[in-house]
């Protein structure tokens, strides 16, 4: 059977003022009247049902997360007991979903992404697993075709074609790949050249494979992750497996699924993305979701007003504030009722920086 897995323990930092600790990205309402991550529930459709679902996340975002997502059972809700990137997730989420379905195939998710058209999400799902289910130890990754040489992304380089062995029963499958390596977040030169090749993908970070598969990658590559994990698993039904999840979790290797297994696992696979995606990673995000007015301004705010401003990008979720922008360009400007955020679009990293540094600034309890 197929469960869906939804990773939503980020912070995602580079959207403050409105992304918080206790109200991260995944719980805002980025692109239309849902947020995040019950647009990406949404999205799931009647491709995997409820009962199915498994949202990971923490401890203390599990329970605005329960009320967003108050058609899932209550034990749909997977608490971290503290972060340690995605491959210990995922370990932790596989060995819950193993329980019931020791040939469960997983699709992992992150929860604070923009898909359209959704229908589109779900026939390539429905691609990756007939392409697990023809190799089960196959791991399916999806890539994006690049539109501009971002730097901020890691990239997939595509390999050979699946060709003949591609799972014939779809009249216009996506294009599949073997995948030739991984590549890290480049530089500028380094990112046009992934993009003039026409042979790399960002990495959009979702994936789809046997939840046996992904646990015997972690036992061969990260034994003592997996260890772990297993030593959890086993104490599923113990009067302290409170303690002993607490215990264990908290000394597995800091890692990512990539590092940990994507780049060095025989098998992988990228499919080609059959629909439209942004990751929002950061304010820069609404230029692409948005439409710009005439001078290039995307405004989201109730009361505003330009004057000889170009190029910037304004967000206020107060509708009863007025925001004014006279003879600025490339500003972005966003206004919480407690904080606002004004910086040069151009230079994120320095935002992120800043961000970093605020509770050393005595403005803690503004993250």
């Amino acid at each position: 059977m197929l469960y869906a897995v939804i990773m939503a323990g980020g912070a995602g930092t580079r959207l403050w003022p409105e992304s918080r600790r206790d109200r991260p990205k995944q719980l805002l309402e980025i692109q239309g009247d849902r947020t995040m991550i019950q647009a990406t529930v949404d999205r799931l459709g009647d491709l995997v049902p409820l009962e199915r679902i498994v949202v990971a996340t923490t401890d203390d975002l599990a329970g605005p997360i329960g009320e967003q997502l108050s058609q899932l059972p209550r034990e749909s809700i997977l608490c971290e007991p503290c972060p340690r990137n995605t491959a210990p997730c995922i370990g932790l989420a596989a060995i819950r979903i193993l329980r019931e379905d020791p040939d469960a195939t997983m699709a992992v998710l992150p929860a604070d992404h923009v898909i359209e058209p959704p229908e589109a999400f779900r026939a390539a799902i429905r691609f990756a697993a007939a392409l697990v289910e023809q190799r089960p130890q196959r791991l399916v990754t999806f890539g994006i075709r690049p539109s501009y040489p971002a730097e901020g992304f890691g990239y997939i380089e595509r390999a050979a074609p699946l060709g003949a062995e591609v799972a014939g029963s779809f009249d216009e499958p996506p294009a599949a790949y073997r995948v030739k390596q991984f590549r890290e977040k480049p530089d500028a030169a380094t990112a046009q050249q992934y993009l003039e090749a026409g042979t790399f993908y960002w990495n959009a970070g979702i994936f789809l494979w046997k939840a046996r598969t992904i646990m015997n990658a972690l036992e061969q590559f990260e034994p003592d992750t997996f260890a772990r994990l297993q030593t959890i698993a086993e104490a599923a039904d113990r009067p302290e497996f409170a303690e002993i999840l607490d215990r264990e979790f908290a000394e597995v290797n800091r890692i990512s699924i990539d590092y940990a297994v994507m780049e060095r696992a025989a098998e992988v696979v990228v499919v080609e993305a059959p629909f439209a995606w942004d990751d929002v990673g950061s304010w820069r995000a609404l230029e692409r979701l948005r439409q710009a007015d005439p001078d290039g301004n995307v405004i989201d705010a109730a009361k505003h007003f330009e004057m000889n401003a170009r190029g910037s990008i304004v967000r206020a979720t107060d509708a009863d504030h007025a925001v004014v922008l006279v003879g600025v360009e490339d500003l972005v400007v966003i206004v919480t009722p407690d904080a606002t955020l004004v910086a040069n679009k151009h230079d994120e990293e320095s935002i992120r920086k800043a961000i970093e540094k605020l509770e050393a600034a005595g403005l803690g309890d503004y993250l």
